[in-house]
């Protein structure tokens, strides 16, 4: 939270989508011709190109991650309270624009149904920031954004078989759009995260592991065939999430599913067929996704055993 605080923030106020690890802004993106990765990979790139490119996802990011520090406390660091109103008048101000995900694709901005998907948790999450620290008038305004871009969401993000698109001029299928489930923005029974579920669980898997696209349906700007999702990572979120601990196990029509996705041992950010890993390794991304992922499983089933204990009925 003082990192966050601390950081040096965009004339508009909001925050950059990635810092160094001092705080710096210039992550200018290098090339070293010199320099090989594992198993010769090329090219080693030093910084990030993604480093300026706009997401309206860090601002749901940001601000959620406060909700979740100030929500035991019911209070807000007066450090962070500047924070919370410029990330809200931010996500406010573009979440109608087209970015580049968060999947930080290099070709043309797209109205990413996840983007949108963050800047209505930036309002949810700010609302329940500003009722907090008392701001009542501020807290039924960010309730009524929410609500719009919400409506926009819905009315343009789901296809006609009721699944959540990649962004709003597509069919095609992102695992970003289970962050609907993660952050609570449709209700466990609801038919539409059911559909996206179990699409993205037939129709956006391989070998047990999670694309997060197709890269045919998909311009990213990148040359290659996609690496897997470590494990079943968000749809193991999601899965759990909404009440469908077989989900993984099944398929639409509620038979069971040929080489059932489950979590496998810990590897690196993605894999190819070979077992190889690629992307990075530690990444934390998919391990604390894993570790969730596991938490939320625990619990559910810890929640089953006690309801079944003698005079625990309506504890």
């Amino acid at each position: 939270m003082q990192f966050m605080a601390d950081l040096d923030r965009n004339e508009d106020g909001g925050l950059q989508i990635m810092y160094g690890i001092d705080g710096r802004r210039d992550l200018t993106e290098t090339i070293r011709e010199d320099r090989g990765g594992y198993g010769g990979a090329q090219p080693v790139r030093l910084g990030n190109g993604a480093f300026d490119q706009r997401q309206n996802d860090v601002y749901g990011a940001a601000l959620d991650a406060v909700l979740l520090h100030s929500r035991r406390s019911q209070r807000i660091p007066r450090r962070l309270w500047p924070l919370v109103l410029a990330q809200a008048e931010c996500a406010t101000a573009v979440w109608r624009q087209p970015d580049q995900g968060i999947w930080e694709a290099r070709g043309k901005p797209r109205c990413y149904v996840s983007s949108k998907l963050m800047c209505w948790v930036a309002l949810d999450r700010a609302a329940r920031l500003a009722n907090i620290a008392g701001e009542a008038a501020l807290a039924a305004t960010w309730v009524e954004t929410a609500a719009e871009i919400k409506s926009d969401i819905l009315e343009h993000g789901v296809s006609e078989r009721g699944v959540l698109r990649q962004h709003y001029d597509t069919d095609a299928l992102d695992a970003s759009t289970l962050l609907a489930a993660i952050f609570g923005f449709l209700p466990p029974d609801d038919a539409r995260l059911r559909a996206t579920v179990l699409a993205i669980a037939d129709e956006l898997s391989e070998h047990g592991f999670v694309l997060r696209y197709r890269t045919e349906e998909t311009d990213d700007g990148l040359s290659g065939k996609e690496g897997h999702l470590s494990h079943l990572l968000l749809l193991a979120r999601v899965g759990v999430g909404a009440d469908r601990r077989d989900t993984a196990g099944k398929s639409a029509d509620g038979a069971p599913r040929e080489g059932r996705i489950t979590a496998r041992p810990l590897r690196g950010g993605a894999r190819r067929r070979a077992s190889r890993h690629l992307g990075n390794f530690p990444q934390a991304f998919s391990h604390l996704a894993l570790v969730e992922a596991a938490a939320r499983i625990i619990v559910a089933e810890s929640v089953t055993e006690l309801a079944g204990e003698p005079g625990r009925e309506g504890d």
